[in-house]
């Protein structure tokens, strides 16, 4: 279970990485992953290549992120997602607030 962030060379893209378990033990190093944003930048992207499971919370801090971010940035990608972590977005309606690929 990891979280890693990275900015694009132009610094417009902002990606956070998580592998193992989205749940409740990232709650606080999610957060302060897209804190760390200072001003305005194009685009969020929420990498689940590495994410094996995701409960209601990882639900949760997706939604407090948006809202955080809400003005500063314009578009939140949620990619490379697994069948099942998609069919959880999809079934929590996240694809309605999300960019999901």
């Amino acid at each position: 279970m990891s979280l890693s962030t990275s900015f694009s060379g132009d610094g417009q893209t902002f990606t956070i990485e998580i592998s193992g378990k989205f749940d409740f033990n990232f709650v606080q190093e999610f957060r302060t992953a897209y804190s760390t944003i200072e001003g305005s930048i194009d685009t969020v992207v929420v990498d689940l290549r590495e994410t094996e499971y995701m409960d209601s919370s990882a639900l949760g801090m997706l939604l407090n992120m948006q809202k955080s971010l809400s003005g500063r940035v314009n578009n939140i990608k949620i990619s490379n997602c697994r069948p099942q972590i998609k069919k959880i977005l999809q079934i929590s309606r996240f694809d309605k607030k999300f960019d999901i690929d």
